[in-house]
């Protein structure tokens, strides 16, 4: 291979950890899901590696080095020889465990400066997508976590109140709103005990479907009271930690 000397370098955080990352480098059918059909990854040392992409264009490797879950390494060119050939170029992925899931580091090494340019801006493009789609699969079922907040605000019982939202937050779960600034489940649960007694009969619905993007999710609702009429509306967002727990909400009235 002629000397790689040129580096194109992009560091991003993914809301997932890095066990979860790492199964989109060693499972095809993620890979593709990632890079579009017709993509897969042999991820084993001198596996094979292609991407397929929208226009039909494809980019070939050579998998060089496989470390779960820390670091990937792959030749990278395209099977028309155009720009890079193959095994011209070489990609490296280092997943590096954080405080709020994973920093990806990516190295792409080339062998001039013009082809390191030209994918500039198709890397940030790509892991943007990457970190969503690892995301969005991890909170497949938000809708159900942002269901089960909204029910939790009407259960009587204390004790079973605190175990509802134990399910689904952290145990520092923020929330604010017009009415509120509390942290900590042990501060939530009476928090709602009172709205319930100064509201006697009022439960939330959501309405419409949750929008998430990158771990953080929005979802409008509205407050019924005892006789079935609307008394309020409005939209909550909810930020969601690396497990897919909630870690905070803030709740906009209408």
């Amino acid at each position: 291979m002629t000397a790689l000397t040129h580096a194109l370098d992009r560091t991003i955080l993914i809301r997932a950890s890095p066990e979860i990352v790492f199964r989109y480098f060693t499972d095809s059918a993620r890979w593709a899901a990632w890079w579009g059909a017709g993509s897969f990854i042999e991820a084993r040392p001198g596996g094979e590696m292609r991407i397929r992409y929208p226009d039909g264009s494809e980019a070939v490797g050579t998998v060089l080095e496989v470390a779960p879950v820390e670091r990937i390494v792959f030749t990278y060119g395209y099977a028309t020889g155009q720009m890079i050939p193959p095994g011209g170029s070489r990609v490296t992925i280092r997943l590096d465990p954080d405080t709020d899931g994973t920093r990806l580091v990516l190295t792409h090494a080339f062998a001039d400066a013009s082809a390191r340019d030209h994918h500039v801006q198709g890397w940030r493009y790509q892991l943007s997508l990457f970190s969503n789609v690892v995301v969005n699969e991890l909170l497949a079922n938000v809708s159900d976590a942002v269901d089960a907040w909204f029910e939790a605000w009407a259960i009587e019982n204390e004790r079973q109140r605190e175990a509802a939202f134990a399910g689904i937050a952290i145990p520092s779960v923020e929330f604010r709103d017009k009415f509120s600034v509390v942290a900590g489940i042990d501060e939530l649960t009476p928090h709602v005990g009172a709205a319930q007694r100064f509201m006697p009969g009022m439960h939330l619905e959501r309405v419409g479907t949750v929008r998430q993007c990158q771990g953080t999710a929005l979802a409008d609702w509205v407050a019924v009271g005892a006789d079935g009429q609307p008394r309020a509306s409005g939209t909550n967002v909810f930020v969601f930690d690396a497990g897919a727990r909630i870690t905070s909400v803030v709740g906009l009235w209408n």
